[in-house]
């Protein structure tokens, strides 16, 4: 079924030529014709963006409610031709993200699932702008199979240095002798915190709070939950994820707008084959370059690797990070305070629901005891902040799952539905009791066996019985794992699972098992959500392991998830965020992710964000820079109440983010 956007029903929409749509900046929407025809697999778009920026879109389903069901957000670079199959087969909520295709950005399925012939809308939206956004439609359709990938061609759209040629910016690297110059510098310079009273460790010892136990810990002193180094000294954890000379820039398809690059057999280290899967994702492989070592080449030759971790320890300590945050290189651990996570998380051959293991199952705790051996060789390190378990579980991305709805849907024979079952005999004794509160027919227990979709929606007892049974499967998920690291490393703090973010209150179960809570939280300030967890009841110091916010003032063509007017607001809004961490009664730490911006083009799942404090030439931003030594200087102040954090907001922009 061909989609002539002249036909469609248009919302907000210009339609400028035959085929230029020009969608509002706040977000206009086309809608489709039916999606219900099982027949009809695949959206397939062929379009243009005529703009200088990224943009994202977002396939929005319907069912009977006034909210989308379903939401499934893609991003196309500007001015690059490009093919989009959108798998309707996604609606089912099986996954969360399914890769991305050459010419494309990164996809995301947001929401929960909704049934073909469920669907009452869908629709096409430009997500919101800080202009009106153009899009050269050549082809939209319904069809059976995926359009073919389009490989991109034409100018480089990447310079030798890894840099967008598609825009000019201060700061932008021209000349190899002007690379090589201030690179080596900033490798000259001594490693020293901006706070000259910190420790080696970064902690405050004129905030000593305990005697110490050689590992760091935490403290509760003064109404508010401190982290505390090996001296026993308050540590408030500042840090950037990702500080990492990796190869990360995806290239495979795209060898038609990037600069000659050289060969694999001649710089092996610059390549890397891409993993074939991310998180519950199969997908097939791809290439990945470095233009980080490549730079790094260029200053120091052979030596570039060692001279990088002098360098990049240095440009921290100088920024006033005092933590090596997440997926950090582990050849930096000693040289700087460090966290990281259990190389994997525990597994079952069959999951409940995305990445949800059978957690009841001796195939949990087996494989838990096994994750858990991998602390094995850093049990007794001081330097080790502590880990988390794992970051930004899938199945946690739909809002309000009752995991315990999932385990009736499933048609496995599960070691959590024998379970379940188990718990509602002992609470019914009989089917008819059962049936009874659930307001649903059920003849024998065994009938809870064959899959139900949607049990918590029977009645209100339904719901409350499923909810409380989700709470013994979210307790197990925590403790199994926990108890398992604790037996293998009992020195270290666990900091708990890196939450997307808290959508219901059953996610905090079992925070009693950890030393610290963690959330990612992107926000402009992260009061709110350190609240949140508090009014829950969680009892534990707090660090946010990821936030960041991007600007098109800069190299890139999108912002990330949270974005700013220009390099200006984006150290303003650093110092905004990390102040009112500090500022919190249980705020004990934030990372920013990450420490090198991603690659122009998309990194390994199509991001391509200007989120680094350095960028791919490996310079810091000096706004970003000065913002960071300043907030390390008013730390020890912020931290006891003597000082107010930073109350000039930073002025947002809508975010361009997949």
């Amino acid at each position: 079924m061909h989609l002539d956007a002249a036909m469609l029903e248009k919302n907000n929409v210009a339609c400028e030529s035959n085929h230029v749509l020009c969608f509002a900046a706040d977000g206009g929407s086309l809608l489709l014709p039916s999606l219900q025809d099982p027949s009809i697999r695949y959206l397939n778009l062929d379009w243009e963006v005529c703009a200088a920026h990224s943009q994202a879109f977002e396939l929005r389903v319907y069912g009977e409610e006034a909210d989308p069901r379903v939401i499934i957000r893609f991003g196309l670079m500007p001015h690059m031709r490009a093919s989009i199959a959108l798998d309707l087969n996604w609606l089912d909520g099986h996954i969360l993200f399914p890769g991305h295709r050459v010419g494309t950005q990164k996809i995301v399925c947001h929401g929960s699932r909704i049934a073909r012939s469920a669907i009452r809308k869908a629709e096409l939206v430009s997500m919101p702008c800080f202009e009106d956004v153009r899009v050269c439609v050549r082809h939209m359709s319904l069809d059976e199979t995926p359009c073919p990938v389009r490989l991109p061609k034409g100018d480089a759209l990447v310079d030798a240095f890894g840099q967008y040629t598609g825009k000019n910016w201060e700061g932008r690297i021209r000349d190899e002798k002007e690379l090589v110059r201030l690179l080596q510098n900033a490798a000259a310079l001594p490693p020293a915190y901006p706070e000259s009273t910190w420790n080696a460790f970064g902690g405050i010892p004129a905030m000593k709070l305990t005697e110490g136990t050689g590992f760091f810990s935490k403290a509760r002193s003064d109404g508010r939950w401190y982290l505390t180094d090996p001296s026993g000294c308050a540590f408030f954890s500042l840090g950037a994820d990702c500080v990492v000379a990796r190869c990360d820039a995806r290239i495979d398809g795209l060898e038609g707008v990037l600069p000659p690059l050289p060969s694999r057999a001649e710089k092996p280290e610059l390549y890397e084959d891409m993993r074939a899967s991310f998180g519950e994702t199969s997908r097939p492989g791809g290439l990945l370059y470095s233009f980080e070592r490549q730079n790094l080449m260029r200053a120091f030759g052979d030596d570039w690797y060692a001279s990088w971790q002098r360098m990049i320890v240095s440009q921290l300590k100088r920024m006033g990070m005092n933590t090596l945050g997440n997926w950090s290189d582990p050849a930096l651990y000693g040289a700087m305070p460090y966290v990281t996570s259990l190389p994997r998380f525990p597994e079952t051959r069959h999951s409940i629901f995305r990445d949800f293991p059978d957690v009841l199952s001796p195939e949990y705790a087996e494989d838990a005891r096994v994750c858990a051996l991998a602390l094995k060789d850093r049990r007794d390190d001081p330097w080790m902040v502590g880990y988390f378990l794992r970051n930004e579980p899938a199945w946690a991305f739909v809002d309000h799952l009752i995991i315990a709805d999932e385990v009736l849907r499933d048609p496995e024979d599960t070691a959590c539905k024998a379970a379940l079952i188990a718990f509602l005999q002992e609470k019914y004794h009989t089917p008819d009791a059962l049936s009874a509160a659930w307001q649903h027919p059920i003849a024998s227990f065994d009938d809870l066996r064959v899959p139900i979709p949607h049990a918590s929606g029977f009645s209100p007892s339904a719901r409350d019985d499923l909810r409380a049974f989700s709470r013994i499967l979210n307790e197990a998920y925590v403790r199994i794992p926990a108890q398992a690291c604790r037996a293998v490393d009992p020195h270290h703090m666990i900091l708990g699972m890196r939450w997307a973010w808290i959508s219901d209150p059953l996610l905090i179960t079992g925070w009693e098992h950890f030393d610290v809570f963690s959330i990612n939280c992107y926000a402009v300030d992260p009061t709110a959500a350190l609240d949140q967890v508090s009014a829950l009841g969680v009892d534990l110091p707090v660090v946010i392991g990821e936030f960041h916010f991007g600007t098109l003032d800069s190299g890139l063509t999108a912002t990330g998830l949270e974005a700013v007017k220009d390099e200006k607001e984006r150290s303003k809004a650093f110092r905004y965020y990390a102040e009112h961490v500090a500022a919190h009664p249980l705020g004990a730490g934030c990372h920013w992710f990450q420490c090198y911006d991603q690659f122009v083009l998309g990194r390994f799942d199509g991001e391509n964000y200007p989120i680094g404090l350095f960028d791919v030439t490996l310079r810091p931003y000096p706004a970003m820079q000065c913002a960071a030594e300043d907030t390390a200087r008013r730390l020890p102040e912020i931290l006891s109440g003597k000082c107010k954090p930073a109350a000039d907001r930073p002025i947002s922009l809508p975010m361009i983010a997949y």
